[in-house]
């Protein structure tokens, strides 16, 4: 594959006069190496990230946001997809929601405030608002919160990840109906963002209809004695239902609503969500708004191409730009007309992840060896226009754990043979491919590489490294398949060998980073997120014991040396920490940037601007 790309140099005329592209985007790009802070572009000038125009919010208007693929299903705790997430935080709230800028506060949502914690930190005790209810009116309890930790504890329920982060719950108790204690079977720094914030609370009426869990006890659920008590039974059934009944329908006590799923939910185009008429929140001062446009539309457009097409001709409210997209085609002046760019550094990674339990990559000499085969630098250039940093391990740069002393795996082709040499694949047979023998059978350094369709910029990191592999001895085929079917193949079957993909998430810059569902080797099965299957006794010890440990001075010493043994493994080839570039309408207000991202719950219109009935 080339490894440079032809500039179209485009002629626009910007806000500021008469430049080309090229011109205005080496103006940008001048402006973002200024700092690694959140940039907010109106043409080429830099302006305020809080918008500063004024005006009291209205609600009206539409919002129409691009998304990749169809969220795999939209049920709160099951689905996989960042769309579907998308959506489930629009829908469904949580005790405590944090403000987006330092030091990050958590607040209440649902509950009043933050919760009381006992002296050995192992309880935490949440009072309720009591003027919270679900979309239809039904008041929100705390038998709605003892259900939801209920329904993710089932074992049957298809939820192994959020499982694993109320692993350490051991009993939940009530007070009336608005007081809920989380008791705690060992002291965990974050208990208060899991038991907090990533428990979204849904209603147990809609969801339980029967009442298969109201009389199986939590505990059951969590030591594994139910198998044996007499709601065996009632714990499956609900697991069936669970599972299957809700991939097309959501409740919650949110800002939004899923109308009517027959035709607010269109396979391959969209997935329509309305402003509640009954939202408990309008007029309350929360973390998080109530949101004020009518619909917000997530319309399905699995061609990043044709999804700039719709947002040039008007038809998108808010897109992710492609780096190329940025860099030559983001600078006609209808466009800086009609969108602002918001730029700022993800709060995850990119990395190719290798199959640790493949006959080849189980290899760590081979994994380095890959790992040299790649011009990081170059690739980011090349590939995003500058608009990315190289990392060497999982953690946030720009976090106070994050290891700045890891090796750095220079592009060095003379190197990744030597190690493959030293790993025993030579070409024994002349034929330009390596091979060695493996359980007593020659094995050619055959393998395939897969990446999700619709991703232009991950099919060229394939691209990259399969014109790499080539040139010394390595047979690299590409191969594109569906969302779905990728899922499928990476995380449930464990069918591959090499896939490149992204972490976001994981508390970016505004919370301490655990990498323990990603990295510890009890999440290797039933669909955790260690699907490369990395396993190495002193990692999963360093995970479990920074867990418990709350003074962050000592988590980062201990996430120092997780990381450098990450970084002589290479399970993943780490690549970069992107910077995005997000267009969005000039005609929404209050679109603030923050460290943490954008928040369109805030986002309205003023009459005279919409576009929408």
């Amino acid at each position: 594959m080339a490894k440079t790309r032809t500039i179209l140099t485009i002629a626009c005329v910007c806000l500021s006069g008469t430049v080309f592209a090229q011109d205005a985007f080496e103006k940008v790009k001048k402006i973002l190496a200024t700092t690694k802070d959140v940039v907010v572009i109106d043409g080429t000038e830099k302006i305020s990230p809080i918008d500063t125009r004024g005006g009291t919010p209205e609600p009206g208007d539409w919002l129409i946001e691009h998304q990749l693929s169809d969220p795999d299903n939209l049920n709160p705790f099951t689905s996989r997809s960042r769309g579907a997430q998308a959506i489930v935080d629009k829908v469904c709230q949580s005790l405590l929601e944090p403000i987006g800028e330092p030091p990050y506060t958590k607040k209440g949502m649902a509950a009043k405030d933050y919760p009381t914690i006992s002296e050995d930190k192992l309880s935490y005790t949440f009072e309720l608002r009591e003027n919270v209810t679900f979309s239809d009116g039904t008041p929100l309890t705390v038998a709605d919160v003892v259900f939801s930790l209920k329904a993710i504890m089932n074992p049957e329920v298809l939820a192994p990840n959020m499982r694993s982060y109320f692993e350490d719950v051991v009993a939940v108790t009530t007070e009336g109906d608005y007081q809920v204690t989380f008791k705690l079977g060992k002291p965990y720094f974050k208990n208060d963002i899991t038991v907090g914030m990533y428990l979204n609370i849904i209603p147990k009426h809609f969801y339980d209809p029967d009442d298969f869990m109201g009389p199986v006890p939590i505990e059951s659920l969590i030591d594994g004695s139910w198998k044996d008590g007499p709601h065996a039974d009632r714990v499956k059934q609900f697991g069936e239902h669970f599972n299957s009944g809700y991939n097309r329908k959501i409740m919650g006590s949110g800002g939004f609503i899923l109308a009517d799923p027959e035709t607010d939910i269109v396979t391959q185009q969209k997935v329509v969500l309305t402003r509640s008429p009954n939202y408990w929140g309008k007029g309350i001062d929360l973390p998080k708004g109530p949101g004020y446009v009518d619909k917000h539309v997530y319309k399905t457009i699995n061609n990043m191409d044709a999804a700039f097409i719709e947002l040039t001709n008007g038809n998108l409210d808010v897109h992710r730009l492609q780096a190329l997209e940025f860099k030559e085609k983001s600078w006609e002046p209808e466009f800086l007309n009609k969108y602002l760019k918001g730029i700022r550094f993800g709060s995850g990674y990119i990395f190719i992840g290798w199959n640790n339990d493949h006959k080849i990559f189980g290899d760590s000499k081979v994994r380095r060896a890959m790992s040299h085969l790649l011009n990081r630098r170059e690739m980011i250039d090349n590939l995003l226009f500058g608009l990315g940093e190289p990392v060497d391990g999982p953690i946030n740069p720009f976090r106070p754990e994050y290891n700045k002393n890891l090796k750095v795996y220079e592009y060095d082709p003379d190197l990744a043979l030597d190690l493959l040499d030293e790993a025993g694949w030579t070409d024994s047979d002349d034929d330009g491919i390596l091979d060695k023998e493996i359980d007593g059978e020659r094995t050619k350094f055959e393998m395939e590489f897969l990446v999700n369709s619709g991703n232009q910029l991950r099919k060229d990191i394939a691209l990259v490294f399969q014109n790499e592999a080539q040139d010394i001895g390595i047979e690299c085929r590409v191969t594109e398949l569906d969302w779905g079917v990728f899922l499928e193949r990476v995380t449930k079957q464990k069918n591959f060998d090499a896939i490149t993909l992204g972490w976001s998430g994981g508390g970016g810059v505004a919370f301490p980073p655990d990498a323990y569902t990603v990295w510890h080797s009890s999440q290797i099965e039933g669909g955790g997120f260690n699907f490369i299957g990395f396993r190495n006794v002193e990692v999963d010890g360093i995970l479990e014991r920074y867990r418990e440990e709350f003074d962050q001075d000592k988590r980062a010493e201990m996430y120092q040396r997780f990381q450098q043994i990450l970084n002589e493994d290479q399970p993943y080839t780490f690549l970069w920490n992107q910077r995005g570039a997000t267009a969005y309408s000039r005609r929404f207000r209050d679109a603030n940037w923050y460290p943490t991202g954008v928040e369109p719950n805030s986002w309205w219109v003023e009459k005279a601007d919409r576009l929408y009935p």
